[in-house]
């Protein structure tokens, strides 16, 4: 599909798309950059990448096709850097969780010619680094792409392609829909996660040891998905703010509402909601999102369990 592919990043989402792209023969030479040398090293080593380049903006000389798989708030940084050496007619994306940001900060220093299309891989674990990809990560996965109005429809079109070659099934919607849905779906569950892991720590009453020990089904998933990505989830958090605060003051309404039924005894309303939210399990084991296996359905450490 593409001559040559330049990845710029090569943690679990970068390093699972070169395995993914071998699997499906979906380019002919794969470009690596990464800041540090022990990565490159290590992309080297496991075979993620046909050369590696110091500087990004080497990395994507000739490339007619160029991944940005580094945290929201680098891409501004990295955008200026390579803007001048992109070919043209090349195909711009991205992997980032918030879109509207990344239109904002990587449009600007993108040249006449060049197809920007933002993209967003629903798939993830808590997982990091060049040797923590998989090609099965997008199997079955959603990716969205928000293309900006006046994007070219062909850029579109083979982006959109490329994603369902690599398993993926796509939607395209706007920019500022995506960060609003993406924050209660996704965003917000990480910001609690992160919280009661926090809340546990701090108790006094209560040793690490029995935090760890008697550690339920609940509060052991809310520790999986709190040990991810910190730079790149401070990132989301800063790039899209306003959604994030929106949903998070719709959250504390509802959560003040349960706070009340417990307060005053009204199991009617507890039962209720219960049952409610039990059938939106059901409802995305049925859409194929995950499977009704003991463990949220995790398989490994390398399962792709939808934390992002």
């Amino acid at each position: 599909m593409f001559e040559r592919v330049a990845l710029i990043g090569l943690g679990l989402i970068g390093s699972s798309l070169s395995h993914a792209m071998r699997r499906e023969g979906l380019c002919r030479h794969i470009a690596g950059h990464a800041k540090t040398a022990k990565t490159r090293d290590k992309a080297v080593e496991l075979g993620l990448v046909d050369s590696i380049h110091a500087t990004a903006k080497d990395a994507v000389a000739g490339a007619d096709l160029v991944i940005l798989c580094v945290p929201v708030g680098a891409n501004a940084a990295v955008a200026a850097e390579i803007g001048p050496h992109i070919a043209p007619g090349a195909i711009v994306t991205d992997v980032g969780s918030v879109k509207a940001a990344v239109i904002r900060d990587v449009t600007p220093h993108l040249p006449q010619g060049v197809h920007f299309v933002p993209a967003h891989p629903v798939a993830g674990t808590e997982h990091t680094g060049p040797d923590s990809g998989f090609a099965e990560l997008f199997d079955d996965r959603w990716c969205i792409l928000t293309p900006p109005a006046g994007t070219n429809a062909d850029a579109v079109a083979r982006l959109k392609a490329f994603w369902e070659a690599c398993g993926s099934h796509v939607e395209v919607m706007d920019a500022d829909h995506h960060d609003l849905v993406l924050a209660i779906t996704s965003h917000i569950p990480h910001l609690i996660a992160y919280n009661i892991v926090a809340t546990a720590a701090h108790l006094e009453t209560v040793t690490e040891s029995e935090v760890i020990k008697f550690a339920a089904g609940g509060f052991r998933d809310f520790t999986r998905i709190a040990a991810s990505d910190p730079v790149m989830w401070r990132d989301v958090f800063l790039n899209n703010k306003q959604a994030v605060l929106e949903m998070l003051a719709r959250f504390n309404e509802d959560l003040t509402a349960l706070q009340r039924a417990i307060r005053y005894g009204d199991g009617e309303m507890l039962l209720e909601l219960f049952t409610r939210t039990r059938a939106i399990r059901r409802g995305i084991i049925e859409a194929g999102q995950e499977t009704p296996a003991p463990d949220f359905g995790r398989r490994g450490p390398k399962a792709p369990d939808g934390a992002e």
